[in-house]
């Protein structure tokens, strides 16, 4: 049985609405991406997707949780809260779980009052530590929307907001909820960016994913929100004639090859898109785009176009979407999530790659010319440290 996605919400170096996210997908528009020299500690630039203009405030009842990815996440929430209201009328407040998944939590608002603690002796009035605590995030989405059933936070680095699909999915089929708030939000802090950098793996110039020249990520912030359920939300106008997307299949795995490089031969990854397929009950030939981790490393890009190759062949167009968001981290899964569902919502054209200089050790069939969806489902993958991966489907169903 699918499990509808009744709304989406999302922001992200794309926009937030649906002209200027629309516009970015189709190369109408550059996203915000942009270069920084304030954040690497050894004065180097780096290329980030930031979050252009100002963000909502959090409200003054619930200032324990003020924090810029709180504020971000709001963003996102609140284009589909009449959605949310609607469920909570129908299933009540207290059979709607929240899942999220993040990274950073409040980490940027946590190096802001340490700076200030270095300078003035004492850390800010409103700042405590709980601020940056992990299942801070979930506890805000809760408090602010009303929501009484279960809530926790999935941090597993890069596949964080992709488990939450899978949690999700065994919270219905366990009866334990009627529909899950699910999502991802994660904020730019120099905690992540210098570790990424320290670890070798942050380009100085804007990534080229499955390139020859590929050299590194860039990092970005991001928010995005889907509500899920089996059962549809009564609402007063018809959506007929709207495509119903669902999610069709989840698949992960945890190889454990290394602490932060993948595994050389994608055998983790592999796993995960088998197991999607097999949840969805679907076959190779089900899939019209793949959705790549394609963080523009040397050793993701090689490993996931091995994986890719040895299940699709090159039959199946492929793109990362990551030139256009940057990396969200803990994020990165729900956004790119968001991105497929609105490819399938409003049959957009895929995301080009513009990969000028293809590697050798790729294999894969890249989106290099402007091309439709030929099949309504798209698998979707993330893979994080320590082999941790999620590969999600999504698809148009008729009822």
């Amino acid at each position: 049985m699918p499990i509808y996605i009744q709304d989406c919400g999302f922001h992200s170096a794309l926009g937030s609405s649906i002209t200027d996210i629309h516009d970015c997908l189709k190369g109408e528009r550059e996203p915000n991406m942009v270069e920084v020299s304030d954040m690497l500690n050894d004065g180097k630039h780096t290329v980030v997707g930031k979050i252009a203009g100002a963000l909502p405030e959090v409200p003054s009842t619930l200032v324990k949780y003020a924090t810029r990815n709180n504020q971000l996440a709001l963003s996102a929430l609140n284009q589909i809260k009449d959605s949310i209201e609607l469920a909570k009328a129908q299933f009540g407040a207290d059979r709607i779980a929240v899942v999220i998944g993040t990274s950073t939590s409040g980490i940027s608002d946590g190096e802001a009052a340490f700076k200030q603690k270095l300078t003035n002796g004492e850390f800010p009035e409103d700042y405590h530590y709980s601020k940056q605590e992990l299942g801070d995030t979930s506890e805000f989405v809760s408090q602010y929307c009303v929501l009484t059933g279960p809530n926790y936070v999935i941090s597993t680095a890069c596949s964080s907001s992709g488990r939450v699909f899978l949690t999700a999915q065994r919270l219905l089929d366990s009866g334990m909820a009627d529909a899950v708030l699910v999502g991802g939000v994660d904020t730019l802090c120099k905690l992540t960016l210098n570790g990424f950098h320290g670890l070798e793996a942050l380009s100085t110039k804007h990534c080229k994913p499955f390139s020859e020249s590929r050299d590194g990520i860039n990092i970005g912030e991001a928010a995005a929100f889907m509500l899920l359920s089996k059962t549809k939300i009564k609402r007063v106008h018809s959506t007929q004639n709207t495509p119903q997307i669902a999610l069709l299949g989840c698949g992960d795995s945890s190889d454990a090859h290394h602490i932060s490089a993948p595994h050389p031969e994608g055998n983790g990854a592999e796993q995960s898109m088998k197991k999607a397929l097999y949840s969805a009950q679907l076959t190779e030939e089900d899939i019209g785009y793949i959705n790549a981790h394609g963080t523009a490393t040397p050793l993701n890009d090689s490993m996931e176009s091995k994986a890719i190759h040895r299940i699709f062949a090159n039959k199946v167009p492929v793109s990362s979407t990551k030139p256009l968001t940057g990396h969200t981290l803990g994020a990165a899964s729900a956004i790119e999530a968001a991105i497929a569902w609105h490819i399938l919502k409003y049959d957009l054209p895929l995301p080009l790659q513009k990969c000028q200089d293809k590697a050798e050790d790729i294999e894969v069939d890249l989106v290099n010319c402007s091309q439709k969806l030929k099949v309504k489902n798209i698998l979707s993958n993330s893979f994080a440290f320590g082999g941790n991966n999620i590969s999600l489907i999504f698809g148009v169903v008729n009822d």
